[in-house]
């Protein structure tokens, strides 16, 4: 595969996650009252907390669009990424491993963001590394 190729597969992939990041993050900054009860939460706090997470992910995400725009030109962004998308996986597993028994909906909820981040760092991974190898083949 070309490089041009490669790019592409790998704009498409990360566009996914970015796609379902920047959902996630409307969504909770938007209507937090819809997801406030999965955190065990409620009232005017928890909605502020949800809604501050929903800001939080847009702030994760500014990485994304210059990536998106020309994967060539800024490579380095696209593993920037990929170490972001790793501390948030660890993290929420971090979190979900130190809940104590009886927090099943939360210990739910995280899980959630872990399977998706999961499945996230591996769609973004595999394609980054395809991409690499085929800029390090073309300039060999």
């Amino acid at each position: 595969m070309t490089s041009r190729t490669t790019a592409n597969i790998a704009r498409v992939c990360y566009a996914i996650v970015f796609g379902w990041n920047v959902l996630c993050a409307f969504q909770f900054a938007f209507a937090p009252e819809a997801f406030a009860g999965a955190y065990q939460l409620e009232g005017v706090a928890a909605e502020t907390a949800v809604r501050g997470i929903g800001v939080a992910f847009l702030m994760w995400n500014a990485t994304y669009p210059a990536f998106l725009v020309s994967p060539e030109r800024f490579k380095a962004l696209g593993v920037v990424i990929l170490v972001q998308q790793v501390i948030g996986l660890v993290g929420e597993v971090l979190i979900w491993c130190s809940l104590p028994q009886g927090y099943e909906l939360l210990a739910s909820s995280i899980m959630r963001f872990v399977a998706f981040d999961g499945a996230g760092l591996i769609l973004m991974g595999i394609s980054y590394a395809f991409f690499f190898s085929s800029l390090r083949r073309a300039s060999a």
